[in-house]
């Protein structure tokens, strides 16, 4: 392959799997108008799809630490998405809930892999893991807009066509899959041996609990900033998908900045920075009244994002002999886990207020800052990285 075609395609199958994770919330005001349902029992459609998620992809990680799976990259991918094309069908609460929850565990089969080959494929660069992260983001931004475009044609009836994505993506991931296969065929190996290495534990946690303070504020945001802008603003639900699209668009921006602003200092300084500023954007979101909420809320996604492909490879760092355990954790475990909130979330907003109910929004990046300030900056295993490409098929991934 050429130089560049691994990640272009890794980075377009990322978006095909996220733009699932992006439809649970896009749909919430969808299964509220069409089902009655309370903004609490709304956002339990949220908990499912981040429960199993939060669950499975750190074992998954342990399974990709000892075996080379590229094939769950088509295979997660084909389960996201036939999971939130069944899940309108039905009227039934427990069965909606069940079809998220099954396209959750798709995307937690999905990340650990394909952070594991995008790592082999970036070769070390912050920028290449930056643009694979991009993909990822640009799902999301495109969710509320494919949802939007796809419920005026006929309502929750008609998400049987959110498959189309899937087949898109897992098709994207073949021909990695394929000359991934090939190689690991040529070395008769289809194992991945532990990287040598010294395992940071102490700074990984820390690193962990940074994580999970940022996705409560990006999963209750993206949970409720739809209806909160139109109530806000008092629109309709144009004004509310505009909100949850321009939330997305902003993290495309971040996860690019993020790496490049990686290039230039080291990844914990710009991590910190960015939480710093981000706790002032939602500050914004929550109290500053008017139009001006579409600022702070594409400065809050930015903000939010700088830092995420960084903490992917941060984590990697500091548990060089467990890479995949390490994305398993920083990109499903703390991600999801964000979503474990968004039920506290909602039911204080039924008892109170959204704007209420947002307010503690604000600690979070806070918080996170505050567990950046005593990390170290880890050196890049560029070595390991070249050992781990020879075992898993990484000159599949090299020019050619």
């Amino acid at each position: 392959m050429r130089r560049n075609t691994p990640i272009v395609l890794l980075s377009v199958g990322h978006a095909c799997v996220d733009v699932y994770q992006g439809c649970v919330a896009a749909l919430l005001p969808f299964f509220i108008a069409e089902r009655a349902y309370s903004l609490a029992v709304a956002s339990g459609i949220v908990l499912a799809a981040s429960l199993l998620s939060s669950v499975a992809q750190p074992v998954f990680g342990v399974l990709t630490d000892r075996w080379a799976m590229p094939w769950l990259l088509p295979v997660s991918t084909l389960l996201g998405g036939v999971g939130i094309a069944l899940s309108g069908l039905s009227g039934s609460y427990p069965l909606t809930l069940a079809f998220v929850a099954l396209s959750g565990i798709g995307v937690a089969a999905y990340h650990p892999e394909s952070a594991r080959v995008a790592r082999i494929a970036a070769r070390g660069s912050h920028r290449a893991m930056g643009w694979f992260s991009m993909g990822g983001t640009v799902g999301f931004a495109l969710a509320p807009l494919m949802v939007a475009a796809v419920m005026a044609t006929g309502g929750l009836s008609r998400t049987p066509l959110f498959v189309l994505p899937a087949l898109a993506g897992a098709a994207m991931c073949l021909p990695v899959v394929r000359a991934l296969q090939e190689r690991q065929a040529a070395d008769g190996s289809g194992t991945t041996p532990p990287s040598a290495g010294s395992d940071d534990v102490a700074s990984f946690v820390k690193l962990s609990l940074a994580v999970v303070f940022r996705s409560i504020a990006f999963i209750g945001l993206s949970t409720f900033i739809s209806l909160y802008v139109r109530q806000r603003l008092g629109g309709g639900t144009a004004v509310g998908t505009a909100a949850l699209t321009v939330l997305y668009l902003g993290s495309t921006v971040g996860s690019v900045l993020g790496g490049s602003l990686a290039s230039r200092w080291d990844r914990v300084t710009v991590a910190r920075w960015s939480y710093l500023v981000t706790a002032v954007a939602v500050a914004g979101v929550v109290w500053v009244p008017g139009p001006a909420v579409f600022l702070f809320v594409a400065l809050t996604s930015a903000g939010l994002y700088v830092p995420f492909s960084l903490q992917v490879t941060l984590g990697q760092d500091y548990l060089p002999s467990r890479v995949g355990t390490a994305s398993g954790i920083t990109l499903g475990l703390t991600v999801s886990i964000g979503g474990l909130a968004s039920p506290a979330v909602g039911a204080l907003a039924d008892a109170t207020s959204l704007q209420t109910a947002l307010a503690p929004l604000v600690l979070m990046p806070l918080l996170s800052w505050l567990f950046f300030r005593t990390l170290p900056e880890p050196g890049v295993p560029r070595a390991e990285l070249a050992d781990d490409a020879a075992r898993s098929g990484g000159g599949a991934v090299k020019p050619g």
